[in-house]
């Protein structure tokens, strides 16, 4: 990833959190702004299959490091021992690389799309993202999104945003996700 020079002098904690549609959507703006400024971005997503429609093009925007797709395409509820075991270490390498590019300044910007999902499912360890948040380096924005944010990531956060789900086509006319709409 090349840096064009561009700083933030301030980095922030962002919290995408709801019921509603539009998180990862708000984490992918983001990105594509960072990126269009020249910040060096890397965008991790947890407990997704990695086909999602925006991955395309955020893999071909200069700046930005795209991590995702789990080992199984299952949902964990689901999940044999095995396979959770697989997905717990799969979600926990992957943070570690998200935060060992942080420590070393290799970017600007760092997205953990659905990890409010991979903590609430045992994936990922509370006290391990706590940690990291509450010594992450002063210009390293970071965004996490997702269902149920626990009190102490709420307590983190610079910004909160909560998307509820006023209406939704799944609701009222049981219309399964579209890609390139939902996914």
């Amino acid at each position: 990833m090349e840096n064009n020079q561009a700083k933030i002098t301030t980095g922030k904690i962002h919290l995408y959190a709801g019921d509603g549609k539009g998180k990862t959507t708000a984490a992918v703006g983001l990105v594509v702004r960072a990126a269009g400024y020249g910040l060096r971005v890397m965008f991790i997503q947890f407990l997704k299959y990695g086909d999602s429609s925006e991955l395309k093009v955020l893999q071909n925007l200069p700046n930005v490091k795209v991590l995702s797709g789990m080992p199984t395409q299952k949902f964990t509820f689901v999940m044999n021992e095995e396979e959770k075991a697989e997905t717990k270490s799969w979600c926990e390498s992957h943070l570690m690389q998200g935060i060992s590019a942080a420590d070393e300044k290799e970017i600007d910007v760092l997205i953990l799309d659905e990890a409010l999902g991979a903590l609430s499912t045992g994936m990922l360890s509370e006290q391990v993202l706590l940690d990291f948040l509450n010594k992450k380096p002063e210009t390293l924005e970071v965004v996490l999104t997702g269902r149920d944010p626990s009190q102490a990531l709420i307590e983190i956060a610079d910004y909160y945003s909560e998307i509820h789900a006023v209406k939704h086509p799944y609701n009222t006319e049981k219309l399964m996700a579209r890609p390139g709409i939902e996914y």
